[in-house]
């Protein structure tokens, strides 16, 4: 038999000596690679966030920059988002999903902001309840 006739070029198909293929252990590692960096940044995120290191203004900042770094390492080790032609609908579902995202809370936030602004002082309120 030839090597297609035992299906070789399956992606979990077990050797000979009964393990899993080197794709399967290669897919395996980027899993693993994935779960250390995804670790690493939280710990990191704790670190930056407990740390009287970096200055206390730039500490939002710097978990913000770590959330980002998360958010990728997620995308291309868990969801396998990457640029390859296939991937093209996912890619464009996050963008559509992170643009409502981003819209919802900027509206959010732009809304509080000018019903803050044109809401009546306290005092004006307390002494119309007198």
């Amino acid at each position: 038999m030839t090597a297609h006739a035992h299906g070789d070029d399956l992606e979990h198909e077990e050797d000979d000596r009964g393990g899993a293929s080197d794709e399967h252990m290669a897919h395996l590692g980027t899993y693993a690679l994935g779960l250390v960096l995804a670790t690493g940044l939280t710990i990191a995120s704790f670190w930056v966030a407990k740390t009287h290191l970096i200055y206390d203004p730039g500490v939002p900042m710097a978990l913000a920059t770590l959330a980002v770094a998360q958010m990728g390492i997620h995308l291309v080790f868990f969801l396998h988002l990457t640029t390859a032609p296939d991937n093209t609908n996912n890619i464009l579902a996050l963008a559509f999903g992170l643009l409502i995202v981003g819209l919802v809370i900027f509206g959010s936030v732009w809304i509080m902001d000018h019903l803050n602004h044109n809401m009546m002082p306290m005092q004006q309120i307390m002494q119309m309840q007198r």
